[in-house]
Formats: C-alpha cells, structure tokens, sequence
C-alpha cells in the first residue's frame, strides 16, 4: 500500500513540473538606469593646478565606472542590462547624453569642458530627475544615480538641496553620492544621498589628491556596482513557478475600531428654507482692520492766525550739568542799545541815632512811606512720599472670537542644526517597517568549533533558492506559540561633529525703495539776531518843558517788621535731563559741519580691484567692500568735485570672467561726498564666475585711469585676488599697469596657494616686481584687521596733513535715519544674578521704548516694519520665551509686564539654540519658518559677557545658519571681550557699550539703537 501511495505522488510531481519547466528555466529580466550627475563648477576646477584638471580625473573616474556596467546574468537568475545617460553642472546644467548605450554615454563624456561660476545643486537635482522620468528605458527599471560634488553650494535658486534630493527619492531614485576630491563639505553631500548613509554616501571619493597626484579611486566603483547588484537582485529575482494556492487561513479576529474617517464631500444644495424668524440684535462687532492710507490731499486754504496758547507749567530744575571748559574768545560785539531803568532799590537800614537835635517848629504831616519789599522766597520743600499703588480695576470684557488666521506660505527648508546632546533612552517605540537590504558582505574566516548551542531564534528570510526536489507531503502540523519579543537593541554611536561653517559678517542690507513725500515740516526756531545797523543821525532837539514845583521833602518811615517764613513750595515736575558735553557737540557738527578733524592726503586717485569670482564666496566678497570702505574712511573726505584738481578721487573694478567687469568710475559725477561711494561699493554684488586677473587689470587702466586722470594727482592701484587665473586668459596683461611708470601698484594675495614659487610670481608681475608692494595673508578676514588697514593707509598717503580743531567732542558711528524696511528683532534677556532686579526692571522698559519707538508691522503677512521677540535665559536648562514673533504692541507690553526676573546663572550658547529652534523655526521642524523669509533678522544680546562658555560656538554657528546679524548691548566696565567679539561675529562695530543700565533711557544712545536696528 504505501509503495502504491510513493508511486502515485512521483507521477503527479512529474505531470506538475513538466508543466512548468519553461517558466522555472527562465531568467528575471532587470532593466537599470544609472544617471551620473557631475559638479564642474569653479571651486572643483581650481583644486588642482592647473585650472580643470580635476574635472579631467572625474571624466576619467566616470569612463571607468561606465566600463564596468556589463551586461549578464547575476547568481545565474537574474539578466542585468544598464541603461546610462548624464549631465554636468555648475550655475546651469549641460545633458551631456541621454539616457542610452554604454558606448554612447563614454564617447560623449570625452567631450565635457568645465563651466566655472557657481554652484546650484539644487537645480541640478531637479533637472537629473526631470531627465531620469523623461526617457525611462523600460517602465519598471530600477533607477539610480550618481552625484560627483564637494558639497559646496553658492546659491538655492530651486528650493535647496534637501527639497530636491527628497523629490528625486519620491520618484524611486536611489542617490549614490561620490566626494569629488578630499576638501568636501560632509554636510551637504550626506543631505543629497538616500538612507542609510551607510550604503549610499559612506567614504566614496572619485580623485584622491592627499597623495600629491591624481588618483583614480577604483575601490569606490567597485563598492556602488557591487550594491546596485544586489539591490537590483532582491528586487528582480522571483519564482512563481512553485507557488501554489494554500488553504485559506482562519479567520483572523476582530480589528479596533477605525480611526474618524475625512470629512465627505460637500453635499448637494438643499431646498430653499422657509424665512426664519428675525433675530435678536447681535452684539457690537469688533473695529475693522486699518485701512489703507488715503491720497494725499490738496493743500488747504491758510488758516486764520491762531490764538496764543495758555502758558505752560514750569518744568522742574534740571540736574546740573557738567562743568563746559573755557571757550574761545569771541569778536567783539556790536553796541548794544541804552538798557532800561532798573528798578528801585531796597531802602537802607535805619541809621544810628544822632544826637539830639534843638526844638524845631511843629512841621507839616509827612506822606506816608513807601510799602517794604516782599520777603524773599523760601526753600524748596522736601520732595513728596510715593503714592501708594492705584485698586485694580474691573476686569474687561470677554472678546468675541476672531476668524482663524489664512495658512502662511511654505517657508524654504531650512539648513540641519547641530547635532544636540545625547538624550536619554526613550520608550520603546513602535515596530518599524522592514528596511532595505544592505549590501552582501564579504565571507569571513571559518572560527572555532564551538559548543554545540542551544535553538536559535527564526533568522529572517533569505532570497529564494532555485527549487528543489519535491519531498513527501507532510501532515499538518500543530500552530507553534509565537515567540517572545528581542531586547531592544543599543543606541548607536553619535556621528561626528560637523565641519564648521564659513565665518558670516555683518553688513548692511541694500538700500530700500524711497518712501512718500512726507507733510511739510513745522516752521523752523526763530533766527538769530541780525547784524548791527548804522548809527542814526540824531533828533532834533525839543522844546524846553516847563519848570516845576520842588516839593518838600518827608522824612523816611519806619523799618516795617521781617515777616514769616512762607510754607515750603510743592515739589516740581522732573525737568528734562540736561545735555550732556557731546550731545552740545553733535548738534554743532549737525548744523555747522565744521568740527570735525580733517585729514588731507593732497590730490590722490585710487583704484581698488577686487576679485569677485565663485572661488571666493559671498562672505568673503563681502569682506572685500568692507576693506575698500574702511580704508577710504581712514583717508577722509572725498573730492566734491570729480574734475577738481584736489582732493581724494576712488574708483573700483570687480571682475570675474571675461565680460563681466562692473566699475565705479573715478570721474563719476555722484560721487561727490564719502556717503555717496560708501553706497555705491554697498550695491556692487557678487558675480560668482570664473576668474580673469589680466583681463581685469587691462580694463582698470583702460576705463578708469588713462581718460580720466588728473595731471597733478598721485595715481595708486590695490590688486585683490585669491588664487590663480583662468587658463584661457592672457598672462601677457599681468604687467599691463606697469607700462605707465606713473602708476603704483600693489598686490595683495589671499590663500595657501601663495607659498607656492609660481603663484608668489603672477603677484611680483602684477605690483611691477616692486618691493614692499605684494602682501599676503592666510585668510580674508585679515583685510579688515586694524593693523593691516594701518599699513595700507601707510602705502595710499605716506604724508598725510591733518587738520584739526580744539573741540572737546567725541564721534560716534553715524548711523541712517529708520525706514519701513521688514526686520524681525529677537532680545535676548541675560536673567543672571549679576544683572540684579532693578536693572532687570530698565532692561524691559527700554525694550518696551524700542517696540512704541519702531513702526510695527500691521499683521502677521505685512511684509515691511518691524516684528519683536523675547527669550530670557539663566541657567544651561533654563530659557524662557515671554512672548514670539509678534506685531501687536498690546501682546508686548503686557507680555513686559508679567516677565519675572529669573536670578539664575548665564548661558548663552543655549539661549541661542533654543532661540533659533523655537522663535526663528518652529519647534521640532526646521522646514518652517516663522521669522519673515525677506526680513532682516536681528539678535540682540542685552549682556555683560560673564557666561559659560559651553555650546557658545555652537549657538553662534545656529545664529549664522539662521542668517541673523547680531548686535550686542554691554552695560558695565567688567566685560568679557572674547565673548562680546564670538556674539557679534567678530563686528566690534555692532557692540552698545555703557557704564550701567541707566544710560538705555538716554536719548542719544537710545535714537543710535533705533536707527541701527531699523
């Protein structure tokens, strides 16, 4: 019987696999398509000299890579074919081949020629997926690329990295990321891979350089082939030829109860409802919003003159002021006019008693004496208690609802922070889902036999094998317990600390649009007394009056009684404070302009040459304008006529490819005070392109100095560059300056690369191989050093004269009246012990001064004026937001009110963090914004320095991210300078110093913050 039973199961399996055959035989078909993405911007092609011949070892990494893709059969079941295309990018992006054949795709990477310029990788992100969906091979092939960057980006015109690497994974893109060489920017290639970085970003590199040559990585090739493969492996491979219909299971238990399903769709519209009942009276609606600003009005009749207004109450005794020192002798004054008669004086005390006279006769009654003077005034009286505070008054009503607020705009993703502290172990979370497959890794050696162990836990599936021969069907076995949850794994190791980003540096924004016209101004304060007239002839002379009557003289009265002390006076209003030495000062310079001391370097033009190529960066050009605006500073005023003989001329050329030149020409009529140049270098923006150093100074000559020069003027070229030129520029022009022996040149050199022979030349060919005229420095925030400004100013005027007068005055930074340009102000409110309660109590009421003093904006959306925010921090675990981002004065003084002073310690650096994570983004996310995309965002550190040094360097890298420019409030002598210098990104110039806390409600010092923050 059971021989019977063996034989009948072999004819079936044997009906059943000859059945199948063909589609068991059959090998999976795997289309892939590999898309290279390549970086040829300036800041790849100008790591290795000379210029582009990096970009030529990445097409020879990417020829090899392509070699590699073979098509054939993997583990004998799976058929791969490769399907490749690419582009290259730098600014914009080159499709250098479709999507296509192996031959195809190496014969046109041959053909690439770097671009230079920029670096917008976001973009190129984008138009790879666009290409990668536009022409798939096979509908369902496997896709993935491979970027060859450094990282480093000069713009996100396309929404930013992170947006579009997560776009392309959207679409089934896989991002393999290679480093282009050893100097890379970690943090933005490991935004642009897929997860784990693991597999797809790990160490790969195309060229290594550390070793002094080019060298091909082939293990990085090898790696990414070797993934693909087995991605590719476990997606395609797949045997339905066995599979055969199981029993249906039991059936499984009830589910929970379905989470509260969308809200349907919008029904039909009901029939017209019969006419309700009419209402009660609501109540009173709420005022409208403002509304907009109404034309401005013709001019009106002129009003009748207009009564005299009743006199105003004495304003209290000022506090004296210092003493002023001697002043100059004046001109003598013209004769003045015969005074008035003065007034009576006192009558004298009564004499001593002289001897007795003889009996007289009776004489005639005397007049009656004149009244005694008043008694002089008395003493102040001593000034009143305090009032007790007033009863609290009825609480307001409740008001009505308001509408909810429209959604706001998607805010741009902001960059990654840094990596915060560990944190403790969490709960256990939830099962995830199954992850990718890693990669298959290599087999290591055979260990030692070992005890024989007890039963494992069930390993996770593997790929399915080929099939087997078919055993004996099986009874139904009994279903198993399921087994007990793992342990919950260790977490993993922290990454590594992120390189630090490039210094930011404070500047002032571009100029905003002109406001309207403003009202006529009230009449101007009564002029001063004019000029003497000459001497009139004199009068004719009157007639002679008549002779009057002597009258008899009376004796003097009486001295009357001293009378009574009068009650003390109640005391004054506060008057206004008094004007201090230098306020007297600046409303001098304000009106006369003549107080000033004066530096006259004799007739000068000069020229500055400034690189404005993509090697050098945004915060780096920018530094260059701040050098050619501290420089002219120190030279002072400028000719206020171009074609004058005399006087200080300054022009400026920025270059960077060829075409690209923009200048400030030497004879340019606007140019006639320091205002103007300084805004002139500040609207001169960023080219972000090649580099064409000869070129540049063969335009300087042309355009600026042979046509325009004066006879008598001392001409001086400053030549700022940071490496080597473009290969296709003509090196013969270097020495084009020296061909007028006139001109004085000098080279200044920015970078490493200057201790090189050859480089050290191209700067001896540019200042006429000169002595003393080629400097050189490692980084450019050396050009605004003070010391090094002392030497240039040494080179552009040698012997300067300098004029000027005996004034006591002292000069502070001018600063630009306030405008409606958009600005976000987070204060920081140092709650430490050493700040103490009464200036806690300053500290808010001078924020409270700034926010009525600014023009707030009208609404969450408006565009323009100012936004305010509060943080108040102690300790590293304790910062507390009194009130976000907000519009609404009301919120802000309330908010001010209920502020508790927090007598803690001081942390800065996490103030910071916490500031940016929760004011300027909302908390948990850095995709949304909540401070203004187009406003200026502005912290201010009210602080004596005194704070723990722990996360300062990473709140300051936060505040950088963010873009915000600090300005720092420091009361008080002991102050620690290293921390003021780290908070204000090393701009000293943006630092409010004070003795103490009471100088905040000065005018002057309060009108200069205003105006800097506005």
């Amino acid at each position: 019987m059971l021989g019977l039973e063996v034989i009948v199961l072999c004819l079936l399996f044997g009906a059943l696999t000859h059945g199948q055959t063909p589609e068991c035989s059959k090998k999976n078909e795997c289309a892939i398509d590999v898309y290279f993405t390549i970086d040829t911007s300036e800041t790849i092609a100008l790591q290795e000299p000379p210029p582009g011949a990096l970009v030529e070892s990445i097409k020879t990494f990417t020829e090899q890579f392509a070699q590699r893709l073979e098509d054939a059969e993997f583990r004998g079941a799976v058929r791969l074919n490769w399907n490749i295309g690419g582009l290259h990018f730098s600014q914009t992006q080159q499709v250098f081949s479709r999507m296509g054949s192996k031959d195809d795709f190496i014969s046109r990477v041959k053909g690439i020629r770097y671009l230079g310029k920029g670096t917008y990788i976001d973009c190129a992100l984008t138009n790879m997926t666009q290409e990668m969906l536009r022409s798939p091979s096979y509908p369902k092939a496997l896709r993935f690329a491979v970027v060859i960057t450094d990282g480093h980006v000069t713009g996100n015109p396309c929404g930013g990295i992170k947006v579009s690497a997560e776009r392309a994974r959207d679409e089934g893109i896989r991002i393999f990321v290679v480093a282009a060489s050893n100097n890379v920017d970690e943090t933005g290639l490991r935004e642009i891979a897929n997860s784990p970085a693991t597999v797809y970003r790990r160490d790969f590199m195309a060229v290594d350089l550390s070793q002094g040559k080019a060298v091909i990585s082939t293990d990085t090739i090898d790696h990414i082939i070797k993934t693909m493969k087995h991605l590719a492996y476990t997606e395609c491979y797949s045997v339905s030829c066995l599979e055969t219909a199981g029993p249906p299971g039991p059936k499984g238990h009830r589910g929970q109860k379905g989470a509260k399903g969308d809200n349907g769709d919008p029904g039909l519209k009901g029939d017209r409802g019969r006419p309700g009942d009419p209402g009660i009276e609501g109540p009173i609606g709420q005022p409208g919003v403002k509304g907009e600003p109404g034309l401005k009005g013709e001019k009106g009749e002129m009003g009748t003159q207009g009564k005299k207004g009743v006199a105003g109450i004495p304003g209290r005794n000022g506090t004296d002021g210092q003493k002023g020192k001697i002043g100059r002798i004046g001109a003598p004054g013209c004769k003045g006019d015969p005074g008035d008669r003065g007034p009576d004086g006192h009558p004298g005390n009564v004499g001593e008693r002289g001897l007795p006279g003889t009996d007289g006769d009776k004489g005639d009654p005397g007049r009656s004496g004149k009244p005694g003077p008043p008694g002089p005034s008395g003493e102040p009286g001593p000034k009143g208690e305090r009032g007790s505070p007033g009863s609290p008054g009825l609480p307001g009503q409740k008001g009505n609802t308001g509408t909810s607020g429209r959604p706001g705009t998607r805010g741009e993703p902001g960059r990654r922070g840094d990596y915060g502290p560990k944190g403790g172990q969490g709960p256990d979370g939830v099962k995830g889902d199954k992850g990718e497959s890693g990669p298959e890794g290599s087999r290591g050696l055979p260990g030692e036999s070992g005890n024989k162990g007890t039963k494992g836990d069930n390993g996770l599936p593997g790929p399915r094998g080929p099939p087997g021969i078919s055993g004996e069907t099986g009874k139904n076995g009994t279903r198993g317990d399921s087994g007990d949850a793992g342990p919950r794994g260790e977490p993993g190791q922290v990454g590594p600390k992120g390189d630090p980003g490039r210094p930011g540096f404070s500047y002032p924004g571009p100029r905003g649009p002109s406001g309207e016209r403003g009202e006529k101004g009230n009449r101007g304060p009564r002029g001063s007394r004019g000029d003497c007239g000459q001497k009139g002839d004199p009068g004719l002379k009157g007639p002679p009056g008549e002779s009057g009557e002597p009258g008899s003289q009376g004796e003097p009265g009486l001295r009357g009684p001293r009378g009574q002390f009068g009650r003390d006076g109640d005391p004054g209003p506060e008057g206004d404070p008094g004007l201090t030495e230098c306020d007297v000062m600046n409303y001098i310079r304000e009106t006369c302009g003549c107080c000033d001391c004066e530096k006259r370097c004799g007739a000068l033009d000069i020229v500055f040459v400034i690189d404005s190529s993509e090697s050098v960066g945004l915060t780096n050009f920018t530094l260059e304008k701040n050098f050619v605006i501290n420089t002219i500073n120190r030279l002072g005023s400028l000719a206020k006529d171009p074609q004058s003989e005399t006087g200080t001329r300054v022009g400026v050329v920025q270059y960077s490819h060829s075409g690209t030149f923009q200048a400030i020409q030497l004879n340019d009529p606007k140019i006639d005070s320091l205002s103007a140049f300084k805004d002139a270098v500040k609207r001169l923006e960023w080219i972000a392109g090649g580099t064409w150093t000869p070129s540049a100074l063969k335009y300087a000559y042309d355009n600026l100095i042979r046509d325009s020069r004066r006879a008598k003027a001392n001409v001086t070229v400053v030549v700022i560059t940071d490496g080597r030129f473009d290969p296709r520029d003509d090196d013969s022009l270097l020495t084009y300056l020296c061909s007028d022996p006139s001109v004085d040149v000098s080279a200044i050199g920015i970078g490493d690369m200057f201790d090189q022979i050859e480089e050290n030349e191209s700067l001896k060919s540019i200042a006429c191989q000169k002595d003393g005229r080629v400097l050189g420095m490692r980084r450019f925030a050396d050009l605004v050093a003070e010391e090094f400004i002392d030497k240039i100013e040494t080179v552009l005027c040698p012997d300067p004269i300098v004029v000027c007068p005996d004034l006591p005055c002292k000069t502070e930074p001018a600063v630009a009246s306030c405008v409606q340009r958009p600005v976000d102000v987070v204060f920081l409110l140092d709650g430490s012990e050493r700040m103490g309660l009464e200036n806690h109590r300053r500290t808010k009421e001078f924020i409270e001064n700034v926010a009525r003093r600014l023009t707030l904006a009208n609404d969450q959306s408006d565009e323009r004026n100012a936004r305010l925010a509060l943080l108040q921090y102690g300790s590293p675990a304790e910062q507390r937001v009194e009130f976000p981002l907000t519009h609404n004065l009301t919120v802000i003084s309330d908010s001010l009110a209920g502020v508790s002073y927090m007598d803690s310690s001081s942390a800065l650096g996490s103030a910071i963090i916490h500031a940016v994570n929760n004011l300027v983004f909302e908390s948990g996310s850095e995709l949304k914004r909540l401070a203004r995309r187009n406003a200026e965002l502005a912290f201010v550190f009210i602080t004596d320095g005194i704070t723990s040094s722990d996360q300062l360097d990473e709140g300051v890298s936060a505040m950088r991210r963010a873009e915000g420019i600090p300005t720092v409030i420091a009361m008080g002598t002991d102050t620690d300078e290293e921390v003021l210098r780290k908070a204000s990104l090393g701009d000293m110039s943006a630092v409010f110093r004070g003795d103490d806390y009471n100088i905040l409600n000065n005018p002057s010092f309060f009108e200069r913050f205003v105006r800097w923050i506005c």
